[in-house]
């Protein structure tokens, strides 16, 4: 049994959608944040040397990042389903928008966030540059969604599953106006529909209504 180590309001949350998306039998271990630290557990820590989650563990195997995990539970389990393969026109395009995801979008908010707490006055270039950076980050994913209504073209994909956490979740950790990005905000609607989506989140975040908007 693919047992998902779940840490709330967390990357971790793809690793669950993704296995509703697939249909595949799971169980969810759940694990709160320190109600200070806004950290995982000392439970999740002893699980991996980094103590983030998302962790699996699936026949022997212990595998963390999300990005590792997703590819690893569609080839292995998965039939290749939500990634397309290189025969199809839309393999670079999901290449690209799957690793832009915590290659880029994920670390840009992360800088932005890290520069507003540390109390940086308004004006200063660090602070000036991580949010020109993060708009321009947010342009570039609102124009994709200007030509297709999913990241790597029409068909929803892994590229969604491990963009959409950064449009929602990551809020609550770094409020963001969405209002200047029509189309996330179509395409967030479009994902809130995906009743995989639904059931992850009832699962994984109980607590949590979705940031869609």
């Amino acid at each position: 049994m693919l047992t998902i180590h779940h840490l709330g309001h967390s990357q971790s949350e793809r690793i669950v959608w993704l296995c509703e998306e697939l249909g595949l039998p799971y169980e969810l271990r759940r694990y709160t944040r320190d109600p200070v630290t806004r950290l995982s557990p000392p439970e999740l820590k002893a699980l991996h040397p980094l103590g983030a989650a998302p962790v699996i563990e699936d026949d022997g195997l212990l595998l963390a990042e999300s990005a590792a995990i997703v590819e690893y539970l569609i080839v292995k389990h998965g039939g290749g389903r939500f990634k397309p393969g290189p025969e199809r026109s839309d393999y670079a395009d999901f290449l690209y928008w799957f690793h832009f995801a915590n290659g880029n979008l994920q670390p840009v908010v992360m800088r932005t966030m890290t520069a507003q707490r540390a109390g940086l006055p308004a004006g200063h270039p660090l602070l000036a540059n991580t949010q020109e950076r993060l708009a321009r980050a947010f342009a570039h994913v609102d124009a994709r969604l200007t030509e297709a209504p999913w990241l790597a073209g029409e068909d929803f994909s892994a590229a969604d599953i491990m963009s959409a956490f950064t449009f929602t979740t990551m809020r609550l950790f770094q409020p963001i106006d969405l209002a200047p990005w029509p189309h996330i905000r179509a395409w967030l609607q479009r994902i809130g529909e995906r009743p995989a989506y639904r059931r992850a989140m009832a699962k994984g975040d109980p607590d949590l209504a979705p940031l869609l908007d």
